[in-house]
């Protein structure tokens, strides 16, 4: 699997480069919780370090429920714009042979354990 390479220490990095960054590396230690059920799980068990979640949910319960136990289990929350691109991110996706993501799949939530 060939991944991007690291941007250079030393340099500034926005906060979606720096997120990015982070949940491959959670990722590939295993450390990531996809979808409500899974985050909810993490969320409730303590276990979670930080929640990410998409701007473009349109199930207000779902965003309500995942804002709720952040702040009810003091979690931290950022959003991100599209769901499509957070579940890139998080490896819900066919890497093909050229190291482009195809047949990515959307995730409204992702969970840093």
């Amino acid at each position: 699997v060939a991944e991007a390479p690291a941007p250079v220490l030393g340099e500034p990095m926005d906060i979606m480069t720096a997120l990015q960054l982070v949940l491959r590396k959670s990722r590939a230690h295993g450390g990531l919780a996809r979808g409500l059920h899974e985050a909810a799980k993490v969320i409730e068990k303590h276990a979670a370090q930080l929640c990410v979640l998409a701007e473009d949910c349109d199930q207000s319960d779902y965003v309500k429920l995942v804002k709720a136990l952040c702040a009810d289990h003091n979690v931290n929350l950022i959003t991100v714009p599209n769901a499509k691109t957070l579940g890139e991110w998080a490896g819900l996706c066919k890497i093909d042979s050229e190291g482009k993501a195809r047949k990515v799949v959307g995730c409204a939530c992702v969970v840093v354990k």
